[in-house]
């Protein structure tokens, strides 16, 4: 099940039509939620909507046209919520267990959205949802909430508020992929801006990480992968002190 974030229409006309109409348009059984991170002040960030009427969070999500791939569907609900195009934007898991929308299938949460599912209505249906995860620069984003969500907001990933169906366990596996692909894909490169310091980098680190680095241990080993070009001193004070710019190198990866 998905939060109803990618229609183009802002009024109620639109939610019936989903309703009574959405099964010819759309992939039955077939949805998309994406976890969203950003990088800013000094914490890993993702971006929640927080739905009409109810208490609890949601991931960014959607169904999947007829029309279009799923990788396209997850890059179209991104730029609706973001106002971002190309991104770095990458599978995570599939979620597919029998009661990941509760008993209902989501029937309470089109409820408080004003829309009555009637029975045998496909999305009372059961709904697998392919999850991604992808990287924006905080400051470049335009958060969009839409017409169904009060809210379009970042939230530390430390700090999370209460989640709707089984969207805290998708976090949790875009947190995990996440922490495995750091290196080798340069990840960083995607959360950061052009040139950052090393100490920028580490904080980064850690923030994905969830645990402190140690200084001398984390330049010796970023340093040996390869990855970085050191760029002139930066100007913040006395030269001596410093810290070096750095920017991640073009490499295939």
């Amino acid at each position: 099940m998905v939060i109803l974030e990618h229609m183009k229409e802002t009024d109620h006309e639109s939610l019936t039509r989903l309703v009574a109409e959405g099964a010819g348009e759309y992939l039955r059984h077939l949805s998309v939620d994406s976890v969203i991170f950003s990088f800013h002040e000094g914490k890993l960030k993702v971006l929640l909507l927080r739905m009409k009427d109810l208490p609890q969070y949601a991931l960014p999500g959607g169904y999947v046209r007829n029309d279009e791939g799923v990788d396209e569907a997850a890059h179209r609900i991104l730029a609706e919520r973001t106002g971002l195009g190309e991104v770095f934007l990458e599978q995570c898991g599939t979620f597919g267990d029998r009661d990941r929308t509760g008993e209902d299938r989501g029937e309470g949460l089109f409820r408080s959205l004003g829309a009555d599912l009637p029975p045998g209505n496909w999305l009372r249906e059961r709904f697998v949802s392919v999850s991604y995860y992808a990287l924006v620069n905080h400051d470049l984003a335009h958060p969009q909430p839409g017409f169904f969500a009060t809210e379009c907001s970042w939230h530390s990933v430390t700090h999370l508020p209460d989640m709707i169906f089984d969207h805290a366990r998708i976090i949790r596996k875009a947190q995990e992929t996440l922490k495995q692909h750091l290196d080798y894909k340069l990840l960083g490169s995607n959360l950061l801006p052009e040139t950052f310091t090393m100490n920028e980098l580490q904080r980064l680190y850690e923030a994905v990480l969830g645990r402190t680095l140690l200084r001398a241990n984390f330049q010796r080993k970023m340093l040996g992968l390869g990855i970085l070009e050191r760029l002139d001193k930066k100007f913040g004070g006395g030269a001596h002190k410093a810290p070096y710019l750095y920017r991640f190198k073009l490499l295939e990866h």
